[in-house]
């Protein structure tokens, strides 16, 4: 199709019928726009004029859907407070240490396990490791989390990932491409984009009265630009810098959300969040080739489980630590269970190694099931804890009889064998 107008108006009716069958149901909408993406794309038949294979359009459609992540994560920070966050800065590097800890262990290990190789064993770790800040942004909004108490540690966590994630990357790119590490390389990426964050955080809060004459600007049409400028050019520094792209724009929510203007800055940003976000989840689903997915299906399966099972244990100790209710705690895990971009990243990194190709299907499935799970259970977290207690205090009641019953057993009582007795 020559037409690019009408490839990317198929998209955007695709994207609005995949978001009303989600509304339909009361659902998240993150599911059911990646899906609309796998349905279609370079696999999909050319029906006449038609042509759902959007491979004119695919390289700008990707470069919407970026533009969605900077929207997310500019609003999130914009909702959040930077002073709260500082002043939690404690609890965020404990908790963002368990966090990656357990769930790098944890991937590690069934990598190591299913019989890869070091280099594959490494890319499977950092697939299972890091979460998708765009679907904790997405999740936060639509469940209106972002003034919860655990939302400050669950974004904490996320820019924690971040420096990890220029550790990690430095590391494993280093492992996969060259076969040799840089141990200068991988403490100054890290050290640069720690700086980055922490830098940018403790001077947003020095210059605030000068950002609040800064943006004190009455036209509208010359606001919204000025905005979008100091959102693309911090965001695009981040990335010259190895900093995530997102982060950037997270931390300058964080700042801006400190000044007089936050509130008419987070009405302007609303409708390109909604838009250019929604963009992103379809893009990714067109990255993913359905007929691929079938060879990694178990493997996908069993990684899934094993992130479930690794976030649940983080979050309840993270919660603890940070004297959260047990609702609270599940919320931090069921939200970070998300993977998305990040995963794709790692997974582009070891194709470009040449390495084993069930690594991309692998990614893509994993992060689709996650992608999934993470809202409906994010959704349910209440429910979920609910019923976990009630299966608690049930074995507990059951081991309670049993004892009482042991106590009334008179050859109990008085430590005789009944063999004895007889």
């Amino acid at each position: 199709m020559d037409n690019i107008i009408l490839e990317v108006g198929l998209a955007l009716g695709l994207i609005a019928f995949a978001m009303l069958v989600a509304y339909r149901f009361n659902l998240s909408t993150v599911p059911f726009l990646i899906i609309a993406g796998i349905l279609v794309g370079p696999n999909a038949p050319q029906l006449g004029f038609i042509d759902l294979r959007f491979i004119g359009t695919e390289s700008f459609i990707s470069f919407m859907g970026r533009i969605g992540v900077l929207f997310l994560l500019f609003y999130l920070g914009l909702e959040s407070n930077v002073s709260r966050l500082i002043k939690a800065g404690r609890s965020i590097v404990t908790g963002g240490s368990i966090y990656i800890l357990i769930n790098f262990i944890t991937g590690l290990t069934y990598a190591y396990l299913l019989g890869f190789g070091l280099r594959e064993t490494l890319i499977v770790a950092g697939i299972t490791t890091i979460s998708s800040s765009a679907i904790v942004a997405k999740i936060l909004f639509d469940y209106r989390r972002t003034a919860n108490p655990e939302t400050e540690l669950i974004l904490g966590i996320t820019m924690f990932e971040d420096v990890f994630l220029a550790v990690y990357l430095s590391l494993i790119s280093g492992i996969v491409l060259s076969g040799a590490t840089s141990i200068g390389g991988v403490i100054s990426g890290g050290g640069i984009a720690l700086g980055f964050i922490v830098g940018l955080l403790l001077l947003g809060r020095m210059v605030t009265p000068l950002l609040n004459r800064l943006f004190k600007i009455s036209s509208s049409e010359i606001f919204v630009v000025v905005v979008f400028a100091c959102l693309f050019l911090l965001a695009g520094l981040g990335e010259t810098i190895h900093v995530a792209e997102s982060i950037g724009a997270l931390l300058l929510g964080l700042i801006l959300g400190e000044t007089e203007h936050s509130e008419r800055m987070e009405h302007m940003v609303v409708p390109f969040r909604d838009f250019f976000g929604s963009v992103f989840f379809f893009a990714f689903g067109l990255t993913i080739d359905p007929m691929t997915l079938g060879d990694a299906a178990w493997m996908a399966i069993g990684a899934a489980l094993l992130s479930l099972i690794g976030v649940t244990i983080a979050s309840m100790i993270v919660g603890y630590k940070a004297k959260l209710s047990g609702v609270a705690s599940l919320n931090i895990g069921f939200t970070l269970l998300s993977r998305g971009e990040f995963a794709i990243i790692i997974v582009n990194l070891a194709l470009a190694g040449g390495l084993s190709q069930i690594l991309q299907p692998f990614a893509a499935l994993y992060v689709l099931l996650l992608a999934t799970a993470s809202p409906l259970l994010a959704k349910e977290s209440e429910r979920v804890y609910e019923l976990s207690t009630k299966v608690r205090n049930l074995f507990v009641k059951r081991s309670e009889a049993d004892n009482d019953s042991e106590d009334d057993d008179p050859a109990v009582q008085d430590n005789v064998p009944r063999w004895e007795e007889d």
